[in-house]
C-alpha cells in the first residue's frame, strides 16, 4: 500500500510555511482549514443518517452500536459511546467503543494494534457480536486492518458493517453494507489525522449518537428527556429541562418532578394530559418511550 498516494498523507501546501508563523496566524490557518471539515461531513450526510436509522432499528431488537477503531479514531468513539448514559439514560452496554489495543491505548500509543484483523475479530468474539449490531469501523485513512478485521467480522454474524473514512474510495469501504467517506484532504501539519480527520469523524459521530437516539424517542423537541442525573450539575439540568417541556416555574418543575419519581418524561406527561404517575408511565411503556406519541394519543 502506498501510503503517500492518500489525500489525508499529502502536504498541505498552504501550510508549507507553518514553522515561520507566529502563533496567531497558526491558529487562524488552522481555524480556517477546519471549516473544510465540516464540508467534508455534509458530504457523507446519507451513509451517516442511513447508520443511525440502522441502529434505532437494530438496537429496540436487542442490538447495540458499536464503535470500533485505533487512535484517535478508536479514542474518538469510546468518547462519544461513553457519553451516551448519562445524555440519553440509556444502559452502557447500547453503545460501545472499543478502541484497539484496549483501555489502555487511551492514553498511550498501542504499537501495532491498528494492524491486526484477528485482534477485531477476537474483540468482537468477546462482545458476543451478532446480527442484530451495527459495527461502526473508524480508520482517517481507510486502511486499518484492525476496522477491516472487524468489518468482516461484522458481516460474518450478520450486523450492519459500517465504515468511517476520511479519503475517497477507501480500501475500508469496499468491506461496508454503508460506507461514509469524508475527503478531509492534506492535514495543516502534514499526516496528523487527530486535525481535521478527527474533528469530521468526531461531527459524525455526534450525528450517528445523536440522530439514533432521537429516532429511538429519547428526545421531546429538543430536550434530553432521558438524562441521567447523576451529580449537581445534572440534577439540576433535569429541573431546568423540566421547567422549559412545562413552561413552569422552578418550584412548580421541581415538585412535578418529584410527583413522577424523578422522571422527565413523565412529569411531562403527567402535566399536559392529566394522568397520574401509574397511568403515565404505563402509556410510555406502550409507545416504547416517546413522549410526543403519548400527548398526541391523548389528544
Amino acid at each position: 500500500m502506498d501510503y503517500g498516494k492518500l489525500d489525508t498523507e499529502k502536504t498541505n501546501q498552504r501550510t508549507e510555511k507553518l514553522d515561520s508563523l507566529s502563533a496567531f496566524e497558526i491558529a487562524s490557518l488552522m481555524n480556517e482549514l477546519d471549516i473544510g471539515a465540516i464540508a467534508a461531513v455534509k458530504e457523507a450526510l446519507l451513509p451517516i443518517s442511513q447508520t443511525a436509522e440502522a441502529a434505532a432499528k437494530r438496537i429496540p431488537e436487542g442490538g447495540r452500536l458499536i464503535y470500533m477503531g485505533a487512535g484517535t479514531s478508536g479514542r474518538l468513539g469510546v468518547l462519544d459511546a461513553s457519553e451516551c448514559p448519562p445524555t440519553f439514560g440509556v444502559d452502557n452496554t447500547m453503545v460501545v467503543g472499543i478502541i484497539a489495543g484496549g483501555d489502555g491505548a487511551l492514553r498511550n500509543a498501542i504499537e501495532g494494534a491498528e494492524d491486526s484483523e484477528e485482534l477485531a475479530v477476537q474483540n468482537l468474539n468477546d462482545l458476543g457480536v451478532n446480527d442484530k449490531d451495527v459495527v461502526v469501523a473508524i480508520s482517517a485513512s481507510g486502511t486499518a486492518p484492525y476496522c477491516i478485521g472487524a468489518l468482516k467480522r461484522a458481516k460474518e454474524a450478520g450486523a450492519a458493517a459500517v465504515s468511517m473514512c476520511c479519503n475517497k474510495n477507501a480500501k475500508l469501504s469496499s468491506y461496508a453494507d454503508i460506507a461514509i467517506e469524508m475527503p478531509t484532504g492534506p492535514e495543516a501539519l502534514s499526516g496528523s489525522t487527530r486535525l481535521r480527520a478527527g474533528t469530521a469523524t468526531k461531527l459524525a459521530l455526534n450525528i450517528i449518537s445523536t440522530s439514533t437516539m432521537v429516532l429511538m424517542g429519547k428526545v421531546y423537541k429538543n430536550l434530553m428527556v432521558d438524562v441521567r442525573a447523576t451529580n449537581i450539575k445534572l440534577k439540576d439540568r433535569s429541573v431546568r429541562i423540566t421547567m422549559k417541556a412545562l413552561d413552569v416555574e422552578r418550584d412548580e418543575a421541581e415538585r412535578r418532578l418529584e410527583e413522577a419519581g424523578g422522571s422527565i418524561k413523565c412529569a411531562i406527561i403527567m402535566k399536559e394530559t392529566g394522568m397520574d404517575r401509574e397511568s403515565a408511565m404505563k402509556a410510555l411503556e406502550e409507545e416504547k418511550g416517546y413522549v410526543r406519541r403519548v400527548l398526541e394519543k391523548a389528544e
